[in-house]
């Protein structure tokens, strides 16, 4: 989906109301300057930068502990290196990622749309950029408004819960638990603690008429 300010008809974009106060963004390339550059846009729009990743082989980690609210990727000097990056980031956020270029590439487009992009963005012009930013986190807001993100994340927070409680482990090591594992097998963070609270609730025990205890339904 290519999205741009001049794509967009402001009537029929979401309020900034739509939007909360501030979003926690992750921002990732491979050229330091450009992260500079996306930075202050960011910060510009009134949201918090929560990381700042140059290489793959970190942004996993990053992505899995800061939860961001969505993720900027832009095209550095390698399409493999931001293709890795979006891939290592879809596969750990419960979040919009959004492509960034400063020049059109319809290759490398549909390679990350092909990673699950939610979005792509063509502009250079930093004032352009933010524009462009802004309207695209509006439009997601417009369609998702922010619940499906938030309500993964909750549901990551509850399987850290089951965890904690079935093996007497605290906080940070059930959700180690829930990342490793998610390493391991490729999927991503958010499918595999549903899969953990499903499992939970099929496990809870059950009445005689095999109905759930009513305060353990959800």
């Amino acid at each position: 989906m290519h999205t741009a300010a001049e794509d967009v008809n402001a009537s029929a974009i979401a309020t900034a109301g739509d939007l909360p106060r501030r979003l926690r963004v992750l921002i990732a390339n491979e050229k330091r300057d450009r992260l500079a550059v996306l930075a202050q846009v960011v910060g510009g729009l009134g949201h918090d930068v929560v990381a700042r990743e140059i290489y793959v082989s970190e942004v996993a980690a990053s992505t899995a502990r800061e939860q961001p609210d969505v993720a900027l990727v832009g095209l550095g000097l390698s399409s493999e290196h931001a293709l890795e990056l979006i891939g290592e980031i879809v596969r750990e956020a419960s979040c919009p990622v959004i492509a960034l270029l400063h020049a059109s590439d319809p290759a490398y487009i549909h390679e990350a749309a092909k990673r699950g992009i939610f979005a792509y963005i063509i502009h250079d012009d930093p004032d352009e950029l933010a524009s462009a930013i802004d309207i695209t986190l509006q439009r997601f807001a417009e369609y998702h408004n922010l619940q499906g993100a938030f309500g993964r994340r909750a549901r990551i927070e509850q399987a850290k819960g089951i965890l904690m409680a079935r093996n007497a482990i605290d906080e940070d090591d059930a959700f180690k638990m829930l990342r490793d594992h998610s390493q391991h097998t490729g999927r991503k963070l958010a499918d595999l603690a549903d899969a953990v609270v499903q499992s939970h609730l099929l496990l809870l025990p059950h009445r005689a008429d095999g109905r759930r205890p009513a305060a353990d339904r959800l």
